[in-house]
């Protein structure tokens, strides 16, 4: 019984707020919700190896790191946006420098595979056209020692 009161209570207070709202405004209302939760998946400041600025959303912005040995993956810009108020294209420009181990940048859409941006040296120049949903950049290293520039507009 207790497990039903919450969401119907939920429910309730959901329409009650929403009553007088037209459908954009449900949609915007919705939208912000669901991104707000995709912002969970990002690797939270205290916990990244390097330095990160964001820009106008989660989704774009500036990080800079110098690894030592680092294994591990950091989920760097994103979010789950239905409709991003500045678009769906972002330009990512990314370099990366390993003196060891092995490092991977990644974009990662919905229930998709992830698509490897740049491996272990190089650097990546292009625009990614995001759909709808879910859509991350991050980078996945093994026992890396190395440094990552990147810029997201």
């Amino acid at each position: 019984m207790k497990k039903i009161v919450l969401p119907l209570i939920l429910i309730l207070f959901g329409t009650t707020i929403l009553s007088g709202c037209t459908k954009d405004e449900i949609l915007n209302h919705y939208n912000n919700v669901v991104q707000s939760a995709g912002s969970i998946e990002l690797t939270g400041n205290s916990s990244l190896q390097g330095k990160k600025d964001n820009g106008i959303d989660d989704y774009t912005g500036t990080y800079q790191a110098d690894y030592k040995a680092y294994t591990g993956t950091e989920y760097l810009f994103g979010g789950t946006s239905i409709k991003r108020e500045a678009g769906k294209n972002i330009a990512v420009t990314c370099t990366l420098e390993a003196t060891s181990g092995t490092a991977k940048v990644f974009w990662i859409s919905g229930a998709d595979e992830a698509v490897t941006l740049l491996e272990t040296t190089g650097t990546y120049n292009d625009t990614i056209t995001l759909p709808d949903g879910g859509n991350y950049i991050g980078i996945e290293c093994e026992d890396f020692t190395g440094n990552i520039e990147m810029n997201i507009e």
